[in-house]
């Protein structure tokens, strides 16, 4: 991860407050996952994989799903690998939050009068992506380990530092 946003970047990026992402980042719900509130080295910072998380809370919570539930699901998306988040479809009877990985997972959920919303997290990821292209992000430093072949760059840092 070399990239993070501020939350002024990442409520544009969601299409949230700064208030709910504040209320979110204190309750726990979604956290900077870049950098932690109070860290050392700047603001809190977010990333992408945070952004959608974000978006899909704002919709669920625009939908009337119960923030038990919502809890429910960003706990489940958190533990997820970045790259599987992109194959899931959140679907919704209104009350419970249901994953589906696979479109006869979804067809299921219709059939059985489960499903009254999905979304596709795939989109929401490329609707965040395209939406953070415009907006600023930062760059944060390499490890001084990063480099192990630049001898003369890390013994210059050290200087620097001590």
């Amino acid at each position: 991860m070399d990239v993070g946003y501020r939350g002024p970047t990442a409520c544009a990026a969601a299409g949230i407050t700064y208030r709910q992402l504040d209320y979110w980042a204190r309750t726990g719900l979604v956290a900077p996952s870049v950098r932690q509130e109070g860290g050392r080295g700047g603001p809190p910072l977010y990333s992408v994989r945070d952004i959608l998380i974000l978006k899909v809370v704002k919709r669920l919570i625009d939908t009337g799903i119960s923030l038990q539930q919502i809890r429910n699901a960003v706990e489940h998306l958190q533990c997820r690998d970045t790259a599987d988040i992109a194959q899931i479809t959140l679907m919704s009877d209104g009350i419970s939050v249901y994953e589906c990985t696979t479109p006869d997972e979804v067809v299921e959920l219709l059939q059985g009068g489960q499903g009254v919303f999905g979304i596709a997290l795939g989109r929401v990821w490329r609707e965040v992506e395209g939406r953070l292209r415009d907006l600023p992000g930062e760059h944060l430093p390499q490890p001084a380990d990063a480099h192990p072949g630049d001898e003369l760059a890390r013994r210059r840092r050290e200087r620097r530092i001590g």
